[in-house]
């Protein structure tokens, strides 16, 4: 098998969480024999060579971060911009958000499974997770606990074709927390894991503290 993998976020490698699951996703991939080629949508000067990609290619995987319900509006753009292909053609998407919940992503995942009618394509599927916020500030280790599991999900879309298996399905994870994880996990964020987001905006050489409001008038 061979996929075109195309990285709809608008990040640049450095900082993009879907280069990242991308990296995983396509070493597990060519460890069960399959073969693939990755694009970024970031670049505009690759445009063309993207398209070019999705013309002669009939497998592809388009991955990209769902932010706040919504899918990156470069990515809808660089979209409009491709001719219909025929239905030999199957489009498949990995959407990822930092929301931990699956719920959080099933709007957009409902937009995902319309789209490829709309290039004259088939669907094959969204593999869905979200949780994969801290991705690109993690390191070594840390890194790899957040962006292995994609490594089995190469594995398993290079021996299906597809993300229509339970194994995908499962892979989401929780779709809702419960009332007393939600209100745990609320604490984390206004505690632990505040401290930890001013510790990295401090690195980044941010001044102003996280809930700096310059514009807000009394």
């Amino acid at each position: 098998m061979h996929a075109l993998i195309i990285n709809g976020s608008p990040r640049v490698k450095k900082y993009s969480n879907t280069d990242k699951i991308i990296e995983k996703f396509a070493a597990g991939l060519k460890e069960q024999g399959g073969t693939c080629e990755v694009y970024a949508i970031s670049d505009r000067n690759s445009w063309d060579e993207i398209r070019e990609a999705f013309r002669i290619n009939n497998n592809i995987v388009i991955a990209m971060p769902l932010y706040v319900e919504c899918v990156p509006g470069l990515l809808m753009e660089f979209l409009e911009t491709l001719a219909p292909k025929g239905d030999d053609t199957q489009i498949s998407f990995i959407l990822q958000s930092g929301f931990a919940e699956g719920a959080q992503l099933r709007c957009g995942e409902a937009y995902l499974r319309m789209l490829p009618e709309q290039l004259g394509c088939k669907y094959g599927g969204t593999l869905v997770k979200g949780d994969n916020f801290g991705i690109r500030f993690a390191q070594g280790k840390d890194r790899d606990r957040m962006t292995e599991p994609y490594r089995e999900m190469g594995r398993i879309f290079a021996m299906d074709g597809h993300f229509f298996s339970q194994e995908c399905r499962n892979f989401t994870g929780v779709e809702v927390f419960p009332l007393p994880i939600k209100l745990l996990l609320m604490a984390f964020f206004r505690t632990v894991q505040r401290k930890m987001f001013q510790k990295v905006a401090k690195k980044w050489g941010c001044t102003k503290p996280l809930d700096y409001k310059p514009y807000k008038t009394n």
